[in-house]
C-alpha cells in the first residue's frame, strides 16, 4: 500500500462521538482488502482515522459513504500522503480553506 489516507473529523462538529469505536469495523466491512487500517487518535479538537491504501482518493468516496450513512457529514475533512512521507494532499472538502495538519 502505497499511500496514507488520514480522514479527520472535528470534534465541535459532531453531535455523538459513540460511533468511533465501531466505525473501523464500518470501514473494513466497506473497504475490504483494498485498505489497511492502522487505527485512530483523539485529541481534545479532532478525531484522525488513519488507513493505507493503493488509491486514497477511491478509498476517501467509499469511506466518506460509511460516515454519511452515520450522519455524519458536518466537521469532515481528508488528506493523504506517501507512506512515510511527511506531505500531505488535501482532498476534502474540495475547496479547502486551510491546510491540512495533524496534531
Amino acid at each position: 500500500m502505497e499511500y496514507q489516507l488520514i480522514i479527520k473529523l472535528w470534534r465541535k462538529s459532531l453531535a455523538d462521538e459513540g460511533f468511533v469505536a465501531s466505525v473501523e469495523d464500518l470501514f473494513k466491512e466497506a473497504l475490504g482488502a483494498s485498505v489497511e487500517l492502522e487505527g485512530y487518535d483523539v485529541s481534545a479538537k479532532e478525531i484522525n482515522f488513519f488507513m493505507l491504501t493503493a488509491d486514497p482518493r477511491v478509498t476517501f468516496r467509499r469511506a466518506r459513504d460509511v460516515l454519511e450513512k452515520l450522519g455524519v457529514v458536518n466537521g469532515l475533512s481528508a488528506a493523504y500522503r506517501l507512506n512515510g512521507g511527511a506531505q500531505l494532499t488535501s482532498i476534502w472538502p474540495l475547496r479547502a480553506m486551510r491546510k491540512f495538519k495533524l496534531p
